[in-house]
């Protein structure tokens, strides 16, 4: 684990990736992207292969399920279908991944935020139904900012915003797009195993990985116990 023992206790900001990485959420996209595709008369995917598109904005998530041959004038129409569609299904399926909460609960001491490409009104809303904003001081989606992640800007912010620097931050998430967020950041980074995107840390090994939740808080309070 290239991450000390020494900088882990020094970690007083972590920043969560959402989808992959604190709420399993896959259901209730792929539902959300079909119900999509069947209004614009394409074929319909397995929750697999929308998975596999997930993780850089919903621009990018529907221009996959499209097609990348897909007119922009077709792609902004299946944004508008899909954000409809989404907002009526966002809670249906989607709960806490095992130990999350657990994992939260046991950090709370340290300061949490945010920071996902999905629309910042779905995230809040998310996150509120799951009873798990209160962990947080801050929610920055995707179009909180002009960049969305892998750019550092939203890092950046939370950073300020909290008064701790790059060196006693983690960014915490499921793919290489958060790897290098907290990469072009300067801050630390860890990999959850479990999530929609994990394939993607094979490409951008973040500092340390871990299969639940729950290892990181224990690792992060080591020293406190």
């Amino acid at each position: 684990m290239p991450i000390s023992a020494d900088a882990l206790n020094r970690i007083q900001l972590l920043v969560f990736d959402l989808d992959g990485t604190l709420i399993d959420s896959e259901t209730d996209l792929a539902l959300s992207v079909n119900a999509t595709l069947e209004r614009m008369g394409s074929p319909t995917l397995s929750v697999e292969q929308v998975a596999s598109y997930v993780g850089q904005g919903v621009s990018v998530l529907v221009r996959r399920a499209l097609g990348e041959d897909a007119a922009e004038e077709e792609v902004n129409r299946g944004v508008t279908i899909f954000l409809d569609e989404y907002r009526e299904r966002m809670l249906d399926h989607t709960k806490p991944y095992p130990g999350v909460c657990e994992a939260l609960e046991e950090l709370r001491t340290r300061k949490l935020a945010v920071l996902t490409n999905k629309p910042v009104h779905f995230s809040r809303s998310i996150l509120d139904g799951l009873g798990l904003s209160r962990y947080f001081f801050q929610i920055y989606g995707g179009n909180s900012f002009e960049n969305k992640k892998p750019d550092p800007v939203g890092l950046l912010q939370l950073m300020t915003e909290a008064d701790v620097p790059a060196s006693k931050t983690l960014m915490v998430g499921d793919s290489a797009t958060d790897v290098l967020t907290g990469r072009n950041g300067g801050a630390w980074t860890c990999g959850v195993a479990y999530g929609i995107g994990a394939e993607t840390l094979r490409e951008e090994p973040p500092d340390f990985l871990v299969k639940d939740l729950r290892e990181l808080s224990a690792l992060l309070n080591q020293d406190r116990e």
